[in-house]
């Protein structure tokens, strides 16, 4: 999938999604993925299975607007198959053979698919609407881990250069430890730090 498309709306200019979104006329399905986000209990569907609930909706539009006819679960079998790794060669070039033959571009298509991040970047910055992290949630998991790791080198750091200091080897007054995690996207090189990205801050390759 690729997500170079697009700038966050955070520099200005629409998400991906919501580019799709208004080139598609997926309005109702924008509606619905913010329903299906924001549900309380086990209802509540993840940023990945909504991922892919778009991209399987955008593949449908896509092929209703070629006029293309398809049987029950011919759209979701296109959609894996494009997508997973377990799909074999052979399988993956007879729908790409199959789509093209129908006029669409398929190579636009998979650039079309987008991901989780590009899901949330969507909700959150264009539509606006946040769901509260609970112990649960990975996102949370994970801050926690890193603040606890981070407070523990701090202590660690701190004790060990006291030592340090009250042999007097360096010249520091009342000297203070910080240490913080960056994580940085390969593609575009934008950092974010953790904190941000609990807070639904994305690269600019969303």
């Amino acid at each position: 999938m690729d997500e170079d498309t697009e700038s966050s709306s955070s520099r200005g200019r629409p998400s991906k999604v919501a580019r799709l979104v208004d080139q598609y006329d997926l309005a109702e399905l924008g509606a619905e993925i913010e329903t299906e986000w924001t549900k309380e209990g086990a209802d509540r569907r993840s940023l990945r299975d909504l991922a892919d609930y778009f991209n399987r909706e955008l593949l449908r539009q896509i092929l209703r607007n070629a006029n293309v006819e398809t049987l029950d679960g011919e759209v979701e079998n296109f959609y894996r198959l494009l997508t997973t790794d377990s799909a074999s060669v052979a399988d993956r070039t007879r729908v790409r053979r199959r789509l093209e033959g129908e006029g669409i571009d398929v190579d636009q298509l998979e650039s079309d698919f987008v991901s989780y991040q590009a899901i949330r970047t969507y909700l959150q910055k264009h539509r606006g609407v946040r769901y509260e992290a609970t112990d649960g949630d990975p996102i949370s998991q994970l801050q926690t881990a890193v603040e606890q790791l981070q407070n523990k080198l701090v202590a660690v750091t701190e004790s060990r250069l006291e030592r340090v200091n009250d042999g007097t080897v360096l010249e520091i007054e009342n000297p203070r430890v910080m240490v913080g995690v960056q994580v940085a996207c390969t593609e575009c090189g934008r950092q974010m730090n953790i904190t941000e990205l609990s807070d639904g801050t994305s690269c600019d390759c969303v």
